[in-house]
């Protein structure tokens, strides 16, 4: 039997899931990755409506401004905030995060290591 194609709320997961610790994707952004462009009010309802248990990094999704959307009576803002700043996410003096500092890259390579020095053949010049 076939498998179901994955749902809008699905692929909306499965980019979130894909956000690095320390990096914070847009509204936007998540909703173009997941193939759904210009819905970003889609990948917020999506949010609000995430299955009981379901481990998500929910905190690494941000407004375009950069700031942590304004949520009821402003515990999850100030638990989102919290949450950033522990992964070492910086907020600036007006409450906002510099994208082009810790915005994800979803094409960027992961920063590779130095690898030795391997030395020619023949030993040391004499």
């Amino acid at each position: 039997m076939p498998k179901s194609m994955p749902t809008p709320a699905e692929r909306i997961y499965t980019v979130i899931r894909r956000i690095p610790t320390g990096r914070v994707a847009t509204y936007g952004q998540v909703a173009a990755l997941a193939g759904l462009p210009g819905h970003a009010r889609q990948v917020g309802q999506a949010l609000r409506d995430t299955p009981e248990g379901l481990e998500l990094p929910w905190q690494r999704v941000i407004n375009a401004k950069g700031e942590v959307s304004p949520r009821g009576i402003g515990l999850e803002a100030g638990l989102q905030r919290h949450l950033l700043q522990e992964e070492g996410v910086v907020f600036d003096s007006r409450d906002r995060i510099d994208l082009d500092v810790y915005g994800w890259d979803p094409d960027a390579l992961p920063p590779s290591r130095k690898k030795a020095r391997v030395r020619g053949k023949g030993g040391n010049p004499g």
